[in-house]
């Protein structure tokens, strides 16, 4: 075809403001290029292979492109030719359209770039028990060099949903169950994927909004029951923290509805709170195939171009994967005036400014042959090895970690034990790969995803290091192996051979949990749900079998959730919680196991005695947490097994000399704590120093506990360093009868401990109202200093 020139048009023109650049382009476009800007493709219908597929190119391309899904999450393509297929696609949009507009590509990056070849992390709910925002911030930052290099432009992370319930199978993407842990470690990853500049960054999407991880029974796309109040102070509060101090340039909402609203047709949110009342300005994504499930899942909308209708009007600007709804039925819409044209514009016109901003029109390639040397650099797996060290969870401790080298006899058992692939968490590429092949298999797409016998799969395997051969590695020929089970059959054949092996060793470690993953003998992961809490499968019988043999037992669960019974937690002589840990997980287990590190992580979410007492969370208000009078429940303590912040190391710590001041504090002032942190053992450690806030007398009830802030600090044997936290009294306050935020004149007291149970007193403040009676203005973090 004819391409005009266009070396005069003011989009062309880098020197312009991008709101005129925006303005002109918008003019020149017909209404089939504006809808089309608003739609997708997933890679596997452009591309055959590593080329692009011309015939359904030229089809699905001719009046331009908002996004590409996953050319190196949904192919088999290595790093260097997933570049040169988005150099291929954009090259088709640029020189072969009439406007020339460039698409944006975006990848699944839960635990890192979700593609062939490239180092898979730690899932988010272990990089949350690091209670290290800055290794968040690594992390994404690594995770866009990665995406640059390979033509993506927008990551789908982080997740913010608050997770009370682990019966979730999305459990293990989350931060866990606090709103300001969840908005400390969403805003240090979304600075790290953004950058300082867009031309360079990789635009990060604050998921799933909102109330997706409170789901009924725990059973995902399955309504919340969630007040406003509780929606305003827990739920959107991590969101508003990435909108308003973060600065995230895109929102994916939720699946889910709330009384009676699925998100992504409630305008009161996705307009009225997301960019009217918190200043976003970003575009705001389809989660998969959700605007048809307004018309087949929810039965909100009789049709396509109602749902089309209705999510637009709603605030959505794109529909991923593939476009659906916002194709031929959104332009019925706008052509019967169902739809006014001016809101195809605004959404249009957002999308054209995340392609401005990124650089798009200025650099549509990328060095496709320099695409691999950012792909699993030994940069990376030094970060993933560091990420999944400080993730590890000691849950108990009888003092038989760290085991003695060449002095034991160990029997490794369970069925994690000698599995890379059960190290990962469920969006990572040999999941996904997985998760494609079983639909191609079983012909049972409930997605109605376009493949076809084309789709080519790559191989998923990794050069990631078991625990097994981890723990070889360092103990040698004491080391012996049997799996006793799987993760998740009835098979209980190999149970009597690792009875046999625990009964002749001197320490049994135990290595259960998950497999994560979409597929259907996953257990942990996206639509993997359970009733129970208990270890998947039979291994509760397996583990209360080597138990029975008098052996020492160390328990190290590789799993999305908190699992395991509260009877095998009780009766393990030391338990490790290692998550899903990803590619450097093996080692990680294994240098903490054999002492050469140290564990140092916290609980992210409080881990339950059993099913029947969720949800059980910290943050309960003084009606809750207990069974009013008596306490407990009849057959159980009413308190969760391991508390919100818990953590052992190898070493021993103190604190001392807590204070709080000053004494009264303005509205507009801030809130001073100080405390020092002794390590009082003989081996250096990690304590996670946490501070906590309760406002004591409220004109509506507050939880008995929030936490305000926390510092992990690396102390030698016999080191001692203070910490001064500075929480602005605007991060304090709460949502009144009328939902103002106030932060009401009074007291408020201050705690600081090592948990949510393991507290002392650190002092109280009174805060002094404004004489003119102006709100505070709202807060989302401090500062910590550690000297």
């Amino acid at each position: 075809m004819t391409v005009p020139d266009r070396t005069v048009a003011v989009y062309r023109d880098p020197t312009r403001p991008t709101a005129e650049r925006i303005a002109d382009l918008l003019a020149q476009m017909t209404l089939e290029e504006k809808v089309a800007q608003l739609g997708s493709a997933w890679v596997f219908q452009l591309a055959d292979g590593p080329e692009l597929d011309p015939v359904r190119g030229d089809e699905l391309l001719r009046h331009g492109l908002g996004q590409v899904t996953r050319i190196s999450g949904a192919s088999s393509l290595d790093a260097a030719q997933a570049a040169g297929l988005a150099n291929a696609i954009q090259r088709r949009l640029v020189d072969g359209t009439r406007l020339g507009i460039p698409a944006v590509v975006h990848e699944e990056i839960c635990s890192g770039m979700m593609s062939r070849g490239s180092t898979i992390f730690p899932q988010a709910i272990g990089v949350a028990a690091s209670w290290d925002p800055s290794l968040a911030g690594t992390l994404a930052d690594a995770v866009r060099e990665q995406m640059r290099a390979m033509g993506a432009h927008q990551g789908l992370s982080p997740v913010l949903d608050i997770c009370r319930d682990p019966r979730w199978g999305r459990t293990e993407e989350t931060f866990g169950e606090d709103p300001y842990l969840v908005a400390r470690m969403g805003m240090a990853f979304v600075q790290g994927l953004q950058g300082d500049d867009p031309a360079t960054g990789v635009l990060a999407t604050a998921k799933h909004f909102v109330g997706y991880g409170a789901s009924e029974g725990g059973l995902n796309w399955a309504p919340p029951h969630i007040g406003p109040r509780e929606l305003r102070e827990v739920h959107l509060r991590p969101f508003e923290a990435v909108v308003r101090a973060a600065g995230v340039r895109a929102v994916m909402h939720a699946y889910n509805e709330i009384d009676g609203i699925p998100l992504l047709a409630d305008r009161g949110l996705l307009t009225g709170v997301l960019r009217e009342e918190w200043g976003f300005a970003g575009c705001v994504v389809a989660d998969y195939f959700a605007v048809r499930q307004l018309n087949d899942y929810h039965h909100l909308a009789a049709d396509a171009e109602e749902a089309a209708a209705l999510a637009l009007d709603a605030g959505l600007d794109v529909e991923l994967p593939g476009t659906d709804c916002f194709g031929e039925p959104l332009l019925r819409a706008v052509r019967r005036g169902r739809v006014p044209e001016t809101r195809i514009d605004a959404a249009v016109a957002r999308v054209l400014r995340d392609k401005f901003d990124l650089g798009l029109f200025e650099h549509p390639y990328v060095d496709a042959e320099r695409a691999a040397a950012a792909v699993d650099t030994p940069a990376h797996r030094r970060l993933a090895r560091t990420l999944a060290r400080k993730s590890l969870v000691l849950l108990r401790n009888d003092g038989i970690l760290p085991l003695a080298a060449g002095r034991v006899r160990v029997a490794v058992i369970g069925p994690n034990a000698d599995s890379a692939r059960h190290l990962f968490g469920d969006y990572t590429y040999p999941a996904h790969v997985e998760s494609l092949a079983e639909i191609l298999r079983s012909g049972r797409n409930v997605f109605s995803m376009p493949l076809d016998e084309r789709h080519e799969l790559g191989d998923p395997d990794t050069d990631a290091v078991t625990v097994l051969a981890a723990l070889q590695a360092r103990f040698g020929p004491s080391v012996h192996h049997a799996p006793g089970c799987g993760v998740n059959d009835d098979d209980r054949g190999g149970i009597a051979d690792a009875v046999e092996l625990a009964a002749d060793a001197d320490v049994a470690v135990l290595v259960m949990g998950d497999k994560a993953g979409l597929t259907d003998d996953c257990t942990s992961g996206e639509s993997r749900d359970v009733s129970s809490l208990d270890l998947p499968g039979v291994q509760e019988e397996l583990a209360r079998a080597v138990i029975a043999t008098g052996t020492p037992v160390v328990l190290v669960l590789v799993a999305g959730r908190p699992t395991g019974s509260a009877w095998l937690h009780e009766r393990c002589a030391a338990v490790l919680m290692a998550w899903l840990p990803g590619q450097e997980g093996g080692h990680a287990i294994a240098e903490v196991l054999s002492g050469d590190a140290a564990p140092g992580g916290k609980l992210p979410i409080s881990y339950p005695r059993s099913v029947g007492q969720l949800p059980v969370y910290y943050g309960h208000k003084a009606s809750g947490g207990r069974s009013h009078w008596k306490g407990d429940y009849v057959d159980s303590p009413a308190a969760p097994l391991h508390p919100f912040g818990h953590g052992l190391s190898f070493t021993t710590f103190a604190l001392s000399g807590a204070s709080v001041g000053p004494a009264e504090v303005a509205w507009n002032g801030a809130v001073t704590t100080t405390v020092t942190v002794a390590n009082t053992g003989d081996r250096a450690g990690d304590e996670v120093v946490q501070l906590y806030v309760r406002d004591p007398v409220a004109s509506v009830t507050r939880p008995v506990l929030e936490l305000a802030s926390f510092a992990r600090v690396e102390l030698a044997a016999g080191e001692a360093r203070t910490v001064t936290f500075v929480t602005p009294v605007g991060q304090l306050g709460f949502y009144d009868r009328q939902l103002a935020y106030v932060v009401e004149p009074g007291r408020l007291d201050l705690f600081v401990g090592t948990s949510s149970a393991d507290l002392v007193e650190a002092g109280h403040v009174t805060v002094v109202a404004d004489p003119t009676g102006r709100p505070p203005g709202k807060a989302y973090d401090g500062s910590v200093t550690i000297v």
